[in-house]
Formats: structure tokens, sequence, C-alpha cells
């Protein structure tokens, strides 16, 4: 009996061990199929979103870009101008106008982010701290960020009044802040930290309570104070969240529109005049659209080259 189980058992192997190549082999087939299957599935998936992203914004980037190599006027067809090559820029840098809106942009972007960044930085250190009714400071600070900039606008205006503006009656005075030259700028700017500073707050917190306490506890343990240990452990650790507030504050800046469009409009004598305003004036009231496509382009190409450095500096950084 045992000699037969044995002669059994051995006839019985070969077909076991073709059962288990067989398994094999389906196992083999259906990951292959998983992997073709994840190859085609999500590039199809993604291309519905991606063709009608190039639709929505690459048709008139691109448009945009020709019209600013022609010259066009609103009574010619759609593609009826003619090539007149780098003369659109050629007027847009001899405009003075336009220099000195470029200029008025770039240091009212720098002052801005620069405060945004100061005073985000500052709140979030605040929140991050066991304070009491954290909660509803926490819950306070998104209301700025919450308000439609042009609302947002036109309350300060209301309250930026010279004669029943709730700023003058407290301070006691009766300053012109969105007429004087001076001021006007600086009014805007203002309600313009006060309303996206919360923003980089945010970011910045949510950078805070991501990062390791080991580092802090060595700190302390090596006898760091609180400054010491913020400059040379919390802000390292930080900078991360920083460059991407940077990022997205300079990028917003630099084309903001609503605030100073509704609050000013450009004035007075040309003061709050950003790039911004003398695009929309180019395009929408003196309609020169070819001038105004060159000077959107600068903006751009402006943007971009800010987006290119900031990511340089911190992919440095995360080598370093």
């Amino acid at each position: 009996m045992a000699i037969q189980e044995a002669g059994t058992a051995a006839r019985l192997d070969p077909f076991v061990e073709e059962g288990r190549g067989e398994d094999d082999a389906g196992a083999e087939r259906r990951n292959r199929l998983t992997k073709i299957y994840d190859r085609v599935f999500v590039p199809l998936t993604v291309l519905p979103t991606v063709l009608l992203s190039l639709f929505v914004f690459g048709v008139p980037l691109l448009f945009s870009l020709i019209l600013s190599f022609q010259g066009w006027s609103i009574s010619k067809p759609l593609l009826g101008g003619e090539f007149v090559g780098f003369r659109n820029y050629e007027d847009l840098f001899a405009d003075p106008l336009f220099r000195s809106s470029l200029m008025l942009t770039i240091g009212y972007t720098a002052i801005t982010v620069l405060a945004e960044l100061l005073i985000g930085l500052g709140i979030a250190m605040l929140l991050n701290a066991r304070v009491p009714f954290i909660r509803f400071f926490r819950t306070a600070l998104i209301v700025p960020m919450m308000i439609t900039p042009i609302v947002a606008a036109l309350t300060w205006k209301l309250l930026l009044d010279p004669n029943y503006g709730l700023v003058n009656a407290l301070l006691g005075t009766r300053t012109v802040w969105l007429g004087d030259p001076d001021l006007a700028l600086i009014a805007v700017g203002i309600v313009n930290v006060w309303q996206n500073a919360p923003f980089v707050a945010i970011l910045l917190l949510a950078g805070l309570q991501s990062l390791p306490s080991e580092p802090l506890e060595a700190a302390a343990v090596d006898g760091a104070n609180r400054w010491q240990s913020f400059r040379h452990v919390t802000l390292p650790l930080l900078m991360p969240y920083v460059v991407v507030a940077l990022l997205l504050r300079t990028i917003f800046e630099f084309r903001s529109f609503e605030n100073v469009w509704v609050m000013t409009g450009g004035g007075p004598a040309n003061a709050t005049k950003l790039l911004s305003v003398y695009t929309f004036e180019a395009s929408f009231l003196a309609f020169d659209l070819t001038l105004a496509a060159a000077a959107s382009w600068v903006m751009l190409l402006i943007v971009l080259v800010f987006c290119v450095f900031f990511i340089m500096a911190s992919r440095r950084k995360e080598v370093a």
C-alpha cells in the first residue's frame, strides 16, 4: 500500500506543479493588464481637464501673444492685424507712465509682501502659543479673507472718507486718505495687508504645528533662549512654508487690481496706477489692445522670473 501511495503521489506531483505554473502565469497576466490599465486610465481621466484648461487659458494667452506683435485695432477683423515685430513693446517701454507704473508696482509688491509676511508670522507665533480664547481668534482671523475684495475695498473707502469716515472720527482729523498722492498708495496697501496677512498667518501656523518638537527640546537643553531657538531652529525649519507664502503673495500682489481700482481708480495724479490698472485702462478705456497685450505679457514674464527665483532659492535651501 505504501508503494502504491508513493506512486500515486508521484503521478499527481506534475499536475500540481503544472497548476501552480498556470496560476503564476495568470497572476503575471493580471499584473501586466493592471499596469497597462493604469498607464491608459490615468491619462484618459486627466485628458478632459487638460484639454479644457488649454482651451480656457491657452487660447486667450496665445491670442494675446499674437496680438502683442501686431498692429491691430478694434475696427479690423479678429486676425486681420499686420505683424509689427517688437514695436508695441518699444512703444510700451518708451511710455513714461508705463515705466513709472512698473517701478511703482515693484515697490508696492515688495513692501506689501514683506508686511504680510512679518505680520502673518507674528500672528502665527501668537496663535501657536496657548493663549486664552484661542479658538475665537483663529475663527476671527479668517474673516478678512472671506470678504470679497471689492466689498472690502468699498467698506474701507467709506471708513476712510474724509468727512464721515470712522477712521478720521477716531483719529480726530480730516485727512483725505485717498485723495492725497502721498497717502493714497499707503492706504490701499494697508487694506491689502489687512485682507491678506491672515492667509500668510494660517499657512505659517500650519507649518509651525507640523514642526517636530525634538530640535526645540534639544536647543532648550543646550541653554538657548526663545529668540535663539526661533532664530536657529524654528525659522530654518519653517523656511519651506515661508517660501511658499512669499511666492503666492508676490504673484497675487504684483497683479493686484480690485482694491486699487475701487478705492482710487489709479489716482490721484497716477499715484496708485499699478501695472494692472495701466493695462486695464489701455485695453478697456483707450481700446489699445495691442499695447495692453504687450503690457500683460511683460507682467507675466516678470511674475515667471519671480517664480523661478523663489523655486531655485527653495531648492538650494533643501540641498543645503
